[in-house]
Formats: C-alpha cells, structure tokens, sequence
C-alpha cells in the first residue's frame, strides 16, 4: 500500500442476510432516505407558520405521496443510468436492465422521474405541484446523504488518483493507487451541506413563493456535484466527454457535469420567477394562521 493512504474499511455490503434473502447496506439506504423524508415532510405541512396563504397538502397526503416517489425515484434512476451512461451495453442485452441488484442507477434519471411523480400526484389530488416539489427539494438532501455513504460501502463510484493526498483510500474495485473517497465529500455537499441550506432557506422563506425553495435546491445540487465531479472518477465506459486538463484535477468534463447544467438554468429560472411572484396561485385559500393572512393581504392586491 502507498505511504500517503488509508486502508479501506472492511464493511460488508450485505447489512442482514436469512437464509437465501439478503438486504443490502444500499437497500437500507434508499430506506432511511424515504422514511427520513416522509417524516420532516409530515413536520413541514403540520407547521402554520410555514405557509401564510398558500394551500397545503394534508398529512395523509404525505403518506400517499411517499408510495408515488418511491416508484419514480426507483424507476426513473435506472431508465436515466440505461440512457445517460450504459445504452449499447443494454442495447445488447435488454434483460440486464431488470438487472438493479447489479448495480447502476442514476440521480438525474432518479431526480426527474420524482419530479414527474410530484407533478402526477398534485394532478391526482388537485394540490399546487410548485409547493410539493418546495417539500421534495428540503427532504431529498436527507437520501442523498444516506445513498452517497452506501456508495462508500459499496466501495463504488470511487475518486480520482490522489497519490499526495493524505486522507486517500486504496478501494479493493479501484486498483492499488489511493483514491480521493469523493463517496464522502458528495455526502457532506449533496446531502448534509444542502440539508442546512434547505433547512435554512424554509425557515426563512417558507413555503410562501411557490418554486422558489425547488429552484434553490436544483441549482444548489447542480453547484455541489459539479464541484465534486473535479474529485470523481468518471464512469468508466464513458470517460471524459471533451477536454483534457480542465480543473483542480485535470481530466475534463464528465457525464454528471454536462447533466448539472440544465439543473442550474432551471433552478435559477424557478428562483427569479417565484422571487417575483408569477407562480403563486391566483386564488389562495385562507392562511391557517390569520396574521400570516394579513401579511400576506398587500401581496395578493
């Protein structure tokens, strides 16, 4: 092993194994993820201070919901990793993608089929589809932090070489040369460092524009994956796409870079557009607390 490298963790991937049933660590991890955020969601819709005149889904709602997204979050993470990063190795052989337990989902696959399950299941239950995707956008960080510390278990999705960095770890998948454990710092970014400003941001803002807390969370996720795809290891049958020494690390630009882009146009047209109000509902209902109504009077004028 190199001088400047930490042996990598022997964890094992299966968390509970009877008899031939077997339950990963990365099994648990889309688990906490839902319960994590089906229960701050339930918290966020009982809070009155929250949402001034806008109309709130019930609390049973959330229970409803979190079926719907767990489908789309599933469904929609392997079709995006089939078409984003592996299409002619699925092209050739059509039943490996019902293959999951191999491994191979995508975020931005998973990002966009819970969006549709947000926007279907507003449709179904006549809600504002802004402000269930503003809830989806606080408690997604919580799944993202759980998934990024399974991806470390799994020893999967691994850094680049970083023989002089002194936290590096040699991964049994990833060859004998330390790696940066870029498992950890997307953690840390994508999921504890967002949590906060999330947290921050609904405390602050509320749930009053409708869109804005959604287009903070997109460009916040796009900011935070771009800077440690710098630090990733692109996935393997994809490389770079272009450039040669772009970065802090060199390399050039990766798959998950290219996807963020529309991520931060998107976030940042959300953010300006409910900052000026043009996605509030026409007709809100009465605030469950009548001073937030009256601040909210002069606006609806």
């Amino acid at each position: 092993m190199p001088l400047l490298a930490l042996p990598f963790p022997a964890i094992d991937p299966v968390a509970l194994a009877i008899g031939p049933i077997t339950i990963k660590w990365y099994a648990l991890a889309y688990i906490a993820g839902l319960i994590g955020g089906w229960y701050y969601a339930r918290r966020l819709v009982m809070a009155n201070s929250l949402w001034g005149v806008v109309k709130r889904p019930q609390v049973v709602d959330i229970d409803d919901l979190v079926v719907w997204v767990a489908l789309g979050v599933v469904l929609g993470g392997r079709i995006g990793y089939v078409l984003f990063y592996n299409l002619p190795m699925y092209l050739a052989d059509p039943m490996e993608i019902l293959a999951i337990r191999n491994g191979g989902m995508s975020f931005h696959g998973g990002f966009l089929g819970a969006i549709l399950a947000f926007l279907l299941f507003a449709r179904a239950k006549k809600l504002n589809g802004y402000t269930l995707l503003d809830i989806g956008a606080v408690v997604v960080p919580i799944g993202l932090f759980f998934g990024r510390i399974a991806n470390f278990v799994n020893g999967e999705l691994w850094g680049r070489v970083a023989p002089d960095f002194p936290y590096a770890i040699v991964f049994p998948t990833g060859g004998p040369l330390p790696r940066h454990p870029s498992q950890l710092y997307e953690a840390v970014t994508e999921g504890l460092l967002l949590f906060i400003v999330m947290a921050l941001s609904v405390r602050r803002f509320g749930f009053r524009k409708p869109g804005l807390l959604g287009g903070i969370f997109v460009l916040g996720y796009a900011l935070a994956r771009i800077v440690c795809e710098f630090f990733r290891e692109p996935d393997r049958q994809l490389g770079f796409l272009f450039g040669d020494h772009l970065g802090p690390m060199g390399g050039g630009v990766t798959m998950g870079m290219l996807l963020c882009v529309p991520m931060m146009i998107v976030g940042l047209t959300y953010i300006v557009l409910a900052g000026t109000g043009r996605t509030r509902p026409r007709n809100p209902v009465a605030a469950s607390d009548p001073q937030e109504a009256s601040r909210e009077a002069p606006a609806k004028a």
